[in-house]
């Protein structure tokens, strides 16, 4: 199957529907909920993540998770609930979306700096939940670089994710699942669709907007590499709830993901293909649009 490419005039068009008719549009292709700010969004994604574990723990079920490294405000209601209301997290196993690698494809030690996602959880995850109920440390799965195939087979054994909890980068990437833009190789959307854990280099767009969030736009200070889930473990989910609530530098992939036909361009767009259930959850400056109102030249 080759991939489906979106023409300029559908990217405009999706761009220009009124915020106010997003919600009830006919040609959504995923379920979407618009909060007033980002804070409200995120506390109500911290609520759906307690209210998960919680569920499930009631059930004696299990409870199977994707979860990032950003963002990490919506873990703040999360702890304090589960803190406050004895929530444990010891049927908890979490899947982690990826990790920074160095130049040379090493990963960084392990500290709460920013070139250590697994230190910043430690830091911003972990080391804020009680003891008493927090997720057992052989449940708490990285990508690693010399044991790429781990976390898929433990994914295979666990039979499946519940939930994928992801942010959304401008271009659709889901972890660094980055749109492939490789002249000598190219890949069908199945391929794409069935990739595994990998070692991957980080396109320049991504530098860009994470050196532009976090570093004065100073692109050396990122890391250039990355070890990262594929998709073959997240798209067997049941659900996916996708967190997307940036402002600006995000308005744009918010329409795509609403309306695209799966494509390459915006991996984000392959979810609503494969898993049964999608939601974003955004805030209005997010949900709305420039191209949605007058634009005058000046």
């Amino acid at each position: 199957m080759m991939s489906y490419n979106i023409s300029q005039a559908e990217l405009f068009q999706w761009c220009s529907i009124p915020m106010d008719d997003l919600l009830d549009h006919p040609s959504r292709k995923i379920q979407l909920e618009i909060h007033p700010d980002r804070p409200t969004a995120m506390v109500k994604i911290g609520n759906l993540m307690a209210d998960e574990v919680a569920s499930h723990n009631a059930q004696g079920l299990p409870t199977k998770w994707v979860l990032p490294a950003g963002p990490t405000d919506e873990y703040d209601i999360f702890i304090e609930r589960v803190n406050r209301e004895r929530i444990s997290l010891k049927n908890l196993f979490i899947f982690h979306m990826d990790d920074f690698l160095d130049w040379e494809g090493r990963p960084y030690p392990v500290a709460d700096t920013y070139e250590s996602l697994e230190g910043t959880m430690n830091a911003a995850f972990y080391g804020r939940i009680d003891p008493e109920l927090n997720v057992p440390v052989a449940q708490r799965f990285w990508p690693r670089i010399n044991d790429l195939d781990c976390v898929d087979d433990k994914v295979v054994e666990l039979g499946g994710i519940d939930t994928v909890w992801a942010g959304v980068g401008a271009k659709g990437l889901v972890a660094f699942c980055e749109a492939p833009r490789s002249y000598t190789h190219r890949l069908t959307l199945e391929e794409f669709a069935n990739s595994k854990t990998r070692i991957v280099d980080l396109t320049d767009d991504t530098i860009v907007a994470l050196s532009q969030r976090t570093f004065g736009a100073c692109y050396d200070r990122v890391p250039p590499r990355a070890v990262t889930l594929g998709f073959k473990s997240m798209l067997n989910a049941k659900r996916a709830i996708l967190m997307i609530a940036t402002g600006s530098w995000k308005q744009t992939v918010v329409r795509v993901a609403l309306f695209s036909e799966p494509t390459l361009e915006y991996p984000v767009t392959l979810l609503a293909k494969y898993i049964p259930e999608v939601t974003l959850i955004c805030d209005e400056n997010t949900a709305d649009h420039p191209m949605s109102h007058p634009i005058k030249g000046w």
